[in-house]
């Protein structure tokens, strides 16, 4: 087994071996709203679960050359976003929106997705994902070592869930008719395959 010190690694090498390594990662849309209104729309694979009680989750998004990302900086602004879950259906959508635009240009209408207003924060949602969860920015951290900042670490508080009858079955969701998507390394995505079992030992 090789032994690698992340300190003599480039930050291209640590993003590698992390990417490859820990998989697979879900998918995360985040809708936003910047200072002039307009709806910023980007996916992060750096996000998960954190807590059921309350209900929160996590999304992390990397600054390029020290300069936050519009999805960190317009959350911390308005204290809310909206976080979706990628699946195979909106999945080509939602790739058009990773590419790098303007601060004034809105992902969204690039990729041609529609918005839906939300019902309890300002920041809209979008129609195309079968999940979507408002939002309150709960914690807004910013991580890094060596009095540089490379990361922004977002912890959402779900106000509201949004739920398609259509993978909705008695208080669980149907991850069949889901179908989400995850995050590999490179450009590579994977769908759920096979599925086991295990039961948890009493």
């Amino acid at each position: 087994m090789r032994s690698f010190d992340p300190s003599n690694n480039t930050e291209r090498e640590n993003y590698k071996l992390l990417t490859g390594s820990i998989i697979p990662r879900p998918i995360a849309f985040v809708t936003s709203v910047a200072e002039d209104g307009t709806v910023n729309g980007a996916p992060f694979s750096y996000f998960n679960v954190v807590s059921s009680n309350p209900p929160m989750l996590s999304v992390s998004t990397q600054r390029k050359n020290g300069v936050m990302k519009d999805t960190a900086r317009n959350s911390r602004d308005k204290k809310a976003f909206v976080v979706h879950i990628v699946d195979r259906q909106n999945v080509d959508k939602i790739n058009i929106t990773s590419a790098s635009l303007l601060a004034n240009v809105s992902e969204i209408e690039k990729a041609d997705l529609s918005l839906v207003k939300s019902e309890i924060i300002s920041v809209p949602g979008i129609k195309e994902a079968k999940v979507r969860f408002e939002c309150t920015l709960e914690h807004s951290l910013e991580l890094g070592e060596n009095d540089s900042i490379g990361t922004d670490l977002l912890i959402g508080k779900i106000v509201r869930f949004h739920i398609d009858e259509e993978i909705y079955e008695s208080g669980r969701i149907n991850q069949q008719t889901l179908d989400a998507v995850s995050r590999l390394a490179g450009s590579n995505y994977a769908k759920i395959g096979d599925v086991f079992s295990l039961e948890r030992p009493k």
